[in-house]
């Protein structure tokens, strides 16, 4: 039996226990991560550099990006540093590390998703308004209320779960640390603690949840309304990216929460960690990029040149 305070390191969930499948483990998510730090750092660049593209709906855009970068990486660098070197530690502080990154992150990319929710309400049912309402302040003021009160959500959070004893040994059943696996390790009544602030993000995130939804009956009902096809279709185009990776976001994080424990598996909560912490990290830049001919213009702009400078770097070098 062990206590929080003599804890020195976690034993975090193995994807594999034969060598061969570990290497396997360690390059596909190899693949995954350098495939969303490619994808999300395009989008970053692309929005920093065409001033066409400064408007707010991008300006949300690249604070998304920014946030999956973040978050793909708070998790998967150590998961294949572990299949890699054969080994399921990570340190006390790296632990709360992880917990408090990952779910500042994941928080703040959901008050975002809210926040791009009400701008494309604002851009489709007041487009008379939207200079006035998403003026470049209130969009940086937006953003700014996202990212901090998931700051001081998480570090509430993480201060109180690494609070509370934990002396049912030091074996997490996930790849990474997150909260209610660390809880499960507690051994007193303090985690109720922790339960009532999960209550309480929990009714935040069901406004935020219940608000998305009512924003698109009402662009839907505005689009349907649209007398042409081809504004119909430009409108629609607009809209489905954003409610794609809602959709992505919402879907498997509910699943994961709302599961009946009859269904849970160790190997069923794994997948399903994947799912909602590796995928849309990786899936969102394509989502956004497909169907958006501004963004996919300026994606081929500094893929252009990117190349051309190298190619002038190379034959200057040669020279």
């Amino acid at each position: 039996m062990s206590n929080s305070s003599s804890l020195n390191e976690f034993l975090l969930l193995a994807f594999a226990d034969s060598r061969e499948l570990q290497l396997l483990h360690f390059l596909l998510f190899l693949a995954i991560y350098l495939a969303a730090l490619l994808g999300n750092s395009l989008i970053i660049t692309a929005v920093a550099c065409d001033h066409h593209l400064h408007t707010p709906m991008y300006f949300f855009l690249l604070n998304l990006s920014v946030l999956d970068l973040g978050s793909i990486s708070t998790t998967v660098p150590k998961s294949m540093a572990n299949s890699l070197w054969d080994t399921r530690a990570i340190s006390y502080l790296g632990c709360a590390a992880q917990v408090f990154f990952f779910f500042f992150l994941f928080a703040s990319e959901f008050y975002l998703l809210t926040v791009m929710a009400y701008d494309r309400f604002v851009a489709i049912c007041r487009p008379l308004h939207y200079g006035t309402l998403m003026s470049n302040r209130a969009c940086v003021r937006m953003a700014a209320a996202a990212w901090a009160s998931a700051f001081l959500n998480a570090l509430l959070h993480t201060a109180n779960t690494f609070s509370i004893p934990l002396c049912l040994g030091n074996v997490v059943d996930q790849f990474f640390c997150e909260i209610p696996q660390i809880l499960k390790l507690s051994c007193s009544d303090s985690y109720l603690r922790e339960a009532g602030f999960v209550v309480v993000t929990s009714c935040l995130s069901l406004g935020c949840f219940i608000f998305i939804v009512l924003s698109y009956v009402q662009i839907f009902t505005a689009v349907l309304r649209i007398p042409s096809k081809q504004g119909r279709h430009k409108a629609f185009s607009m809209c489905l990216p954003h409610l794609a990776v809602v959709s992505l976001f919402l879907c498997t994080l509910m699943y994961a929460v709302l599961k009946p424990p009859s269904v849970s598996s160790p190997a069923l909560d794994l997948a399903l960690a994947v799912l909602y912490s590796v995928v849309p990290p990786t899936l969102n830049p394509l989502i956004y990029s497909m169907r958006n001919k501004e963004l996919k213009d300026a994606l081929r702009k500094v893929i252009s040149w990117t190349f051309f400078s190298r190619g002038n770097i190379a034959i200057a070098l040669h020279k």
